[in-house]
Parts: C-alpha cells; sequence; structure tokens
C-alpha cells in the first residue's frame, strides 16, 4: 500500500476511487488470510478468488450495478479501511467489506466507518443496515453488539459465495434500525 500514516493520524472516509483499486485488492486478501484458520486456508484461497473475480476485482461495475456504494477511510495517502454499502430491499442496506488495516486497528477507524455507513444509509432513504459477520471475526462481533445492532439470527453457512466462505462456519446476522441515537 502507499505510504505509511504517521500515528495518530486521522482517516478521511472519502468515496471509492479507482488509485486505490491495488490496494483495496491487497487488504482483502490480507484479512481474509489472518482469519483463515489453518485447517481451512484452501477453502479461504477458493473463497477470496472468486470474490476477487465477482466483485472485489470490480468494485465500481459491482456497487453501481446494485445502486450501492463503496468508500475508503485514507489517511496520508495511504488506505486504512473500506466498506460496501449493497441495497437488499426499498427499506435495507447491507453493510459489506468492512476492513481496517492490521496496523490501523484498535484507533475507532471501524466506529468511524460504522457510523458513516449509517449516516449514507439514512441519507438515502433506507430504514435498516444489516449486515452479517463470522465466528472469527469476534472484534467485529463486539463493535456491532456495542453500536446498537440487534443480533437476528445465526446459521452455519456451508455454501461459499462472494458473500461468505461456507466451510460450516458459523455466521451472525445483525440489523439496526436507522433513526436512532447514532452511535458516538
Amino acid at each position: 500500500m502507499n505510504s505509511p500514516a504517521s500515528v495518530g493520524e486521522a482517516a478521511a472516509i472519502v468515496p471509492f476511487s479507482a488509485q486505490y483499486a491495488g490496494d483495496v485488492r491487497a487488504l482483502f486478501v490480507a484479512i481474509n488470510r489472518m482469519l483463515a484458520p489453518a485447517d481451512r486456508r484452501q477453502t479461504f484461497e477458493a473463497y477470496i478468488a472468486r470474490s476477487l473475480e465477482e466483485e472485489i476485482g470490480r468494485i465500481e461495475d459491482y456497487y453501481a450495478r446494485a445502486g450501492g456504494l463503496f468508500r475508503l477511510a485514507v489517511a496520508g495517502g495511504t488506505l486504512r479501511g473500506m466498506y460496501g454499502l449493497e441495497p437488499q430491499d426499498a427499506a435495507r442496506i447491507e453493510l459489506r467489506r468492512m476492513y481496517v488495516a492490521p496496523d490501523f486497528q484498535r484507533r475507532g477507524l471501524a466506529r468511524q466507518m460504522l457510523l458513516d455507513a449509517e449516516r449514507q444509509s439514512a441519507s438515502r432513504g433506507y430504514e435498516k443496515l444489516v449486515l452479517s459477520t463470522s465466528e472469527l471475526q469476534q472484534a467485529a462481533l463486539g463493535l456491532y453488539s456495542s453500536a446498537g445492532f440487534d443480533l437476528v439470527r445465526e446459521e452455519i453457512a456451508e455454501t461459499a459465495s462472494n458473500k461468505t466462505i461456507g466451510g460450516g462456519i458459523r455466521r451472525f446476522h445483525f440489523e439496526k434500525r436507522l433513526g436512532r441515537e447514532p452511535m458516538e
């Protein structure tokens, strides 16, 4: 990725720009490889390849086709985080691909991006922000719970797609009614 950001440097959350396409791909791959349990590395590599082909490798087309958007958290010219929003229906929009670069975690950036996602969703007239995450992402589970999201269901994902690795990993589905007090 580009030049390193100084410690404590704030990130700006901006619309996707093609100049960061390679950094988005690299962050996606790095995070998913870090999450992969040793006994599921091949499954994760297949998921990474599928997601790069179907979504991450064509961010602008994928999110434009869906009527969504993709945003980047940039500090000092370096990609530090990202997320996408993909409409599900007239009332619900899904938070996707929210990742923070490993060297920028635990600095409040995920909360900043989540608040931005809530505002972006509400400003487009959506009533609910929905998302899912896996048992492998304990920090994310804590973040969404503390940010006022309600756990609406759990499942064991068996089938792989560009949205889930499948392979028997437990997934947690959350939603938040927009218009509630924003999580600051």
